[in-house]
């Protein structure tokens, strides 16, 4: 396996874990500077740094599974 490549890992109740050589952009192609090669983007969208997890899903309860969800 690659190791450079991204990987993305939904944590049960959490964030989005990404892993590896990814960038990330703004919807309008503006760069966001991630500032290391492992992040956790929040998925409750009640973070007050988005795109990134702040840890605010515990407090508000968040609730999401880890696979696809039907």
């Amino acid at each position: 396996m690659d190791d450079h490549k991204a990987r993305i890992t939904p944590y049960e109740d959490g964030p989005l874990l990404v892993r590896g050589d990814f960038e990330l952009r703004t919807p309008d192609g503006e760069p966001i500077d991630a500032g290391r090669t492992t992040v956790a983007l929040c998925r409750c969208g009640r973070s007050a740094i988005k795109p990134f997890c702040d840890g605010t899903h515990k407090v508000v309860g968040f609730t999401a599974g880890t696979g696809r969800e039907h």
